[in-house]
């Protein structure tokens, strides 16, 4: 899953589509089409920053934003698109406009958001996130950080099963870098297998993060060897348990290079 961030502000590549001022549509497009040639199998489209310390966007504000390039994409391009959103009304319209996939960091729990990812028939993949993201870097604490989020998660599919969602279109995300420190990181990324066993599709997010940067002692623009490795490694303890694994990154081309030769190198 290839990210492309159409914001001003996240943490890694916020800004990085803008010219003066303005989302640049040819570049962005241009990003999509290199992701997809570099091996991406699914373009993942986010119109609000949850970076520590973000604040939400408007409704109208996050629209303007996905909408457009949504569009885009779809008529340029014959892929999978998940698009990164919390709110029902992006949710409904996305899907209207062909979307595949709903990546919801708050697992559906926004007003309307339930049922608008139900009325839409689309897998959803739903995330951990202690408090929200203007808060969650402050002091999170659990007793049982890997028992926590598998229970949160455990409660949240039940309810989109009784919101008339299959259990076969529901994927989940632990929430790597929301609202955990470091050892809740790792402690949670050693459990994947745990995870795995739930029978579910797992997509993990470590790219570039902050975790990373606190391992290697490195700013955002030197994290890509150690996000690679961290791929790779997930991907290592969820084919050890024959689960299914959804990769989100931003360096497809590294990652999908690392990926092919840990996989040639263990073929008999």
């Amino acid at each position: 899953m290839g990210i492309l961030n159409i914001t001003p502000d996240s943490f890694s590549d916020g800004g990085q589509l803008y010219r003066d001022g303005q989302l640049d549509q040819s570049k962005t497009l241009r990003a999509v089409e290199a992701m997809l040639s570099d091996g991406a199998d699914i373009i993942d489209i986010g119109g609000e920053s949850t970076r520590p310390g973000a604040a939400p966007v408007s409704v109208a504000q996050e629209l303007d934003r996905v909408m457009p390039i949504l569009n885009a994409v779809q008529e340029r391009f014959d892929c999978l698109v998940s698009v990164d959103t919390s709110t029902a009304q992006v949710i409904t319209q996305a899907a209207g406009a062909g979307a595949n996939i709903i990546n919801d960091v708050r697992a559906l729990q926004r007003e309307g958001a339930l049922q608008a990812a139900a009325a839409t028939g689309l897998p959803v993949c739903l995330m951990h996130m202690q408090n929200q993201p203007d808060s969650m870097q402050n002091n999170p604490e659990y007793q049982d950080v890997v028992g926590e989020v598998l229970g949160f998660l455990a409660q949240r599919k039940k309810d989109c099963i009784t919101a008339g969602i299959a259990a076969d279109q529901i994927m989940l995300d632990p929430g790597f870098g929301f609202g955990k420190t470091l050892a809740h990181n790792l402690m949670l990324f050693n459990a994947l297998d745990q995870f795995a066993a739930t029978g579910h599709s797992i997509l993990v997010g470590v790219s570039r993060k902050s975790m990373i940067g606190q391992m290697l002692a490195s700013e955002v623009d030197q994290r890509l060897i150690g996000s690679v490795t961290m791929a790779v490694l997930a991907a290592q303890k969820i084919s050890a348990v024959n689960g299914s694994l959804i990769l989100r990154v931003h360096d497809v081309k590294e990652t999908v290079q690392a990926l092919r030769v840990w996989q040639t190198s263990t073929e008999n």
